[in-house]
């Protein structure tokens, strides 16, 4: 009988450092995840006043170490895919969420012209 092998995807890696940053940031209301263009990711826990509840992390699913673009930009900001906050539960409300996520993230809206 043979065991099957279960493919694990980089959202399950991405899940399990989250919850391994929430588990060492008692303070932490949530957790920034930038993913970046070559693969990696930064994260950082974030309080409720949205300040940093951890240090950052960067790291590559099942990888040994960051790619070496990151290792020479620290995941410039250019090549950013996607971002988020992961927040842990209970959430705080949506104003709140908005105003963290402005601050840590940055906005999005268009300026007038």
């Amino acid at each position: 009988m043979t065991a099957k092998k279960v493919k694990r995807t980089p959202e399950q890696g991405e899940r399990a450092m989250v919850e391994g940053i929430l588990e060492g940031s008692p303070d932490a209301v949530g957790v920034a995840v930038i993913r970046l263009n070559c693969g990696c990711r930064k994260m950082a826990a974030v309080n409720i006043d949205g300040e940093p509840a951890s240090k950052i992390i960067m790291y590559r699913d099942q990888a040994e170490t960051i790619c070496e673009q990151c290792k020479e930009d620290n995941g410039d900001y250019m090549r950013v895919t996607e971002q988020f906050i992961h927040w842990n539960t209970p959430e705080p409300d949506t104003e709140k969420k908005k105003t963290i996520s402005a601050k840590v993230l940055g906005t999005t809206e268009e300026l007038p012209q």
